[in-house]
C-alpha cells in the first residue's frame, strides 16, 4: 500500500476542477490553434531577449484542467518518492488505507482549486528527457474574458512568460537538477514520526483558524515546517522568485514590440492578482499563494534592478552555478547581489 492513493487524488482533483469557460466547439478549436502558433512565435523573441538558448522548441501542449491535474499528479509522484519511501520504511504504521485516502483527498482538493487558476506551466518534473510547456486553454480564455483584453495579445503575452521558463531550464543545464535536489533536501528534513506529525497537524489547524479569523500572515505552509526546513525553503523561495520574476520581466520587456496592448494587459492583470474574493483570499493565504504573488513582483523588481545596474549579460551571471543565485535577502536588494556576483560591471 502506498502513502498516497494516487488514483483517488487524480479523480478528486478532476471532480473539483471548475467547469467552463462556456466556449463553442469552434471557439475552443480556434483557441487551441492560436496558443500553439503563438507559443512557436514566442521562441525567437525570448531567445534574443534573454540570451539563453534552449535549442529547438517542441510543440507546446495545450491542455484542459483535467489534463493539467494529471500532469501535476505525475510530477508530485516523482518528486515526493524519496520522502514517501522513507515514511513507509521508518514509520509503516502511518501507511494505512484511511491515511492514504485522506492524503489523496487533500492533494486532489488543492489541485482542483489550482486547476482553475494556472494559465501555463513548464513541466520540469518528468521522467521524459525534456520537460513540456503546458498551456491551460480554458483558464487563458476565462482570464482574457474577465479582464476584457485583446485575446491574441493576451495569449501571446502568456506564451512569452511560459517560453521564458522553458529556456531557463533548457538553456541552464544544471537548473532542473538543482531545484529537484533542493526539494529533496527540504523533504529529507521532515520528521515522519507520529509525534511530530501530530504536532504539525495541530500547528496547521491553528493556521487554518487564524486565517478564518482574518490573519493575513497565517499560512499553512509556514505552520507545518520545521526550523531546518525553513532554511531550505528560503532558498527555494529565492529561486522561484528569480524564475517567475525573470519570466515577468521578459514578457513585459519583449511585449511592447509584439504585444500592442501590453501596458493595458499588465495593469489589469496585476489588479486581478491583488483582488481575490473572500473565500479565494482565504485559500490563497492557507496555501501560501499570497507569497507566490509576491514572488512575481519581488522577482520582477530584482531582475529589472540587476539588469539596470549591470546589463543583461551581467545579470545572466545568475545562471553560472548555484552559488550565483540570489539569496532571499538579495532578491529584495539587487545592488547587493550585483556587488557579490558582478562587481566589475557596476558603475563607479
Amino acid at each position: 500500500m502506498e502513502v498516497v492513493d494516487w488514483g483517488l487524488a487524480r479523480t478528486t482533483g478532476r471532480r473539483l476542477a471548475p467547469s467552463g469557460p462556456g466556449s463553442s466547439r469552434e471557439e475552443a478549436i480556434t483557441a487551441v490553434a492560436d496558443l500553439r502558433a503563438l507559443a512557436r512565435y514566442a521562441v525567437d523573441p525570448v531567445r534574443e531577449r534573454t540570451g539563453l538558448d534552449a535549442g529547438e522548441a517542441p510543440e507546446a501542449v495545450v491542455v484542459d484542467r483535467g489534463a493539467w491535474i494529471d500532469s501535476n499528479i505525475d510530477g508530485f509522484r516523482l518528486v515526493l518518492a524519496p520522502l514517501l519511501e522513507r515514511m513507509a520504511t521508518e514509520n509503516p504504521s502511518i501507511v494505512t488505507a484511511v491515511g492514504s485516502r485522506v492524503t489523496a483527498l487533500q492533494m486532489g482538493g488543492v489541485l482542483g482549486y489550482l486547476s482553475g487558476k494556472v494559465l501555463g506551466q513548464f513541466e520540469a518534473f518528468t521522467t521524459a528527457r525534456e520537460g513540456r510547456l503546458l498551456l491551460v486553454a480554458p483558464n487563458i480564455v476565462t482570464a482574457e474574458r474577465s479582464l476584457d483584453v485583446e485575446p491574441r495579445d493576451f495569449r501571446l503575452w502568456v506564451c512569452l512568460h511560459e517560453e521564458t521558463h522553458r529556456v531557463q531550464f533548457g538553456g541552464v543545464p544544471w537548473l532542473g537538477g538543482h531545484l529537484v535536489a533542493e526539494i529533496h533536501d527540504y523533504l529529507a528534513l521532515a520528521d515522519p514520526s507520529a509525534g511530530q506529525t501530530m504536532k504539525r497537524f495541530a500547528a496547521g489547524l491553528g493556521a487554518v483558524l487564524s486565517a478564518v479569523r482574518g490573519d493575513a500572515d497565517a499560512s499553512l505552509v509556514d505552520a507545518v515546517q520545521t526550523d531546518e526546513q525553513r532554511v531550505v525553503f528560503d532558498r527555494i523561495t529565492a529561486l522561484m522568485s528569480l524564475l517567475e520574476g525573470h519570466a515577468d520581466h521578459v514578457m513585459d520587456d519583449v511585449g511592447p514590440e509584439i504585444v500592442p496592448t501590453v501596458d493595458a494587459i499588465r495593469a489589469k492583470f496585476d489588479q486581478r492578482r491583488g483582488e481575490p474574493g473572500a473565500v479565494d483570499g482565504l485559500a490563497r493565504r492557507l496555501l501560501g499563494l499570497d507569497a507566490k504573488m509576491r514572488q512575481y513582483s519581488e522577482g520582477r523588481s530584482f531582475v529589472s534592478g540587476a539588469v539596470d545596474l549591470v546589463g543583461r549579460d551581467g545579470f545572466n551571471r545568475v545562471w553560472t552555478d548555484p552559488t550565483t543565485l540570489p539569496t532571499r535577502d538579495e532578491v529584495l536588494d539587487p545592488p547587493a547581489w550585483c556587488r557579490r556576483v558582478a562587481p566589475d560591471l557596476l558603475p563607479a
